[in-house]
C-alpha cells in the first residue's frame, strides 16, 4: 500500500497552502503517496481559488474519511483560521497558532500510528511565538512532542546529502562541541538515514573543522584530539567513513558522487554550500525561483520532512512560489516511509 502522509498547511499567510495545492494538482504525487493535509479547510479553499484550480476541498476529521482520490484534497480540518480577519503576507497571531495546530496535530496521527509520516510546509517564526508558542522552530517542536532527547537536522536534494554537529549556537560554542561521541552519533544517524533511502554501503565523508582540516595540525588541534579518533572507531565498527576531510573541497566531491554523505561541523559550514547548489535566482527580478533542498529531522520515533525555505511573505498568494521543495519532500518521506514498513526493525 502507498504510505499515508501528513502534510502540514504551514503558515497559512505564506505560501505553504499553494505550494501545497501546486504539489497535489500532480497526478504522480498520488501514485506515490496518500496525501491529507492538516490545516484549516477554509484556507485550502481559498488556496485553490487563488491559484486557478479545479481541485475539491474535501473536510475530514479521521483519517479512515480520507478519499485519497487525485483531483480531491483531504484537509484534516482544525478549523483554526478566521477567515474575515485573514491576511496573506503578514504576521498574524492568529496564523502562527494555525501553523502549531497543524503540526502537533501531524505529530499526533503519526504518533498513533494514522498516518505513516509527516511532511512539514514552513511556518514563521515570529507568528509561531505571538501566536503564543515559544519554539524556535519545527525541530523542536518535533523533538518536544515525541518525547526525543537525541536529534539531528539533515539538509537533503538529489545529490547532497549534509548532517551536522551543531546548528543553532553561537560559532564559539560550535567550536566547543566538535566532540568525538557527537561526530560519530552523528555519523550514525546520516548512516541509517541513507540506508533509509536504499543507498545500500553509504560512503560518508566528515568534514574537517579548521582550514584545510588543520594541515597536520598546523591551523588547529580538533582534527587531531576529536574529529579523527572519531574517524577511526567508526571504521573499526565497519563504516566506510572518510576524513577529516577539508571542508573547502569535501562538499564539491560529495556533489559529484563520492560521498552519500557529508558530516559538517558547524551550522554554516552546512548551509552556504547546500544552498548555493539549491536556491535559484531569477537575476531579472531579483527573486528566488526554486528551493530544491529538504530537511529531515533524524533521531526521531516518526518521519519529518520539511522543505527547506520559508514563509516567503513577499510573494504569498501571488501564485508563483515553487513547488519542487515539497514535492521532493514528498518523495523522501515516501521512500522512508515504504523502507520503515519493508524493515520495521
Amino acid at each position: 500500500m502507498k504510505p499515508i502522509l501528513a502534510i502540514t498547511m504551514g503558515d497559512p499567510a505564506g505560501i505553504g497552502p499553494e505550494i501545497i495545492v501546486k504539489a497535489l494538482s500532480r497526478q504522480q504525487t498520488y501514485e506515490q503517496c496518500r496525501p491529507i493535509i492538516t490545516g484549516d479547510a477554509k484556507v485550502m479553499q481559498w488556496a485553490v481559488e487563488q491559484m486557478g484550480s479545479k481541485l475539491t476541498v474535501h473536510p475530514i476529521q479521521k483519517v479512515q474519511d480520507a478519499l485519497f482520490s487525485f483531483g480531491t484534497l483531504d484537509v484534516y480540518d482544525l478549523a483554526c483560521i478566521d477567515m474575515s480577519t485573514f491576511q496573506p503576507g503578514i504576521v498574524q497571531p492568529q496564523c502562527g497558532h494555525a501553523a502549531f495546530l497543524s503540526v502537533t496535530k501531524a505529530i499526533e496521527l503519526a504518533m498513533a500510528n494514522e498516518v505513516d509520516g509527516t511532511v512539514t510546509a514552513p511556518l514563521n517564526k515570529e507568528a509561531l511565538h505571538k501566536g503564543g508558542h515559544h519554539f524556535d522552530g519545527h525541530t523542536e517542536i518535533y523533538a518536544h512532542f515525541t518525547h526525543t532527547k537525541k536529534y539531528a537536522m539533515l539538509l537533503a536534494d538529489e545529490f547532497l546529502r549534509v548532517i551536522h554537529v551543531s546548528t543553532h549556537v553561537p560559532l564559539r560554542v560550535a567550536c566547543d562541541r566538535v566532540k568525538k561521541d557527537r561526530i560519530i552519533e552523528v555519523t550514525e544517524l546520516i548512516d541509517d538515514a541513507c540506508h533509509q533511502f536504499g543507498i545500500d554501503k553509504p560512503h560518508i565523508g566528515i568534514a574537517g573543522l579548521n582550514p584545510h582540516a588543520s594541515d597536520g595540525g598546523l591551523f588547529g588541534w580538533e582534527e587531531e584530539k576529536e574529529i579523527a579518533p572519531a574517524v577511526k572507531e567508526l571504521r573499526d565498527r565497519g563504516f566506510y567513513v572518510d576524513g577529516p576531510v577539508p571542508p573547502d573541497s569535501l562538499f564539491a566531491k560529495a556533489r559529484c558522487g563520492q560521498f552519500d554523505g557529508v558530516v559538517a561541523m558547524y551550522h554554516d559550514q552546512g548551509h552556504i554550500p547546500f544552498k548555493v547548489v539549491g536556491f535559484q535566482w531569477d537575476k531579472k527580478t531579483g527573486r528566488m525561483e526554486a528551493s530544491k533542498g529538504v530537511n529531515i529531522t533524524l533521531g526521531l520515533p516518526i518521519i519529518r520532512v520539511s522543505v527547506d525555505h520559508g514563509t516567503a511573505f513577499d510573494v504569498a498568494g501571488k501564485g508563483i512560489a515553487s513547488a519542487e521543495g515539497i514535492l521532493l519532500a514528498i518523495d523522501y518521506a515516501t521512500k522512508m516511509a515504504i523502507n520503515r514498513k519493508n524493515n520495521p526493525s
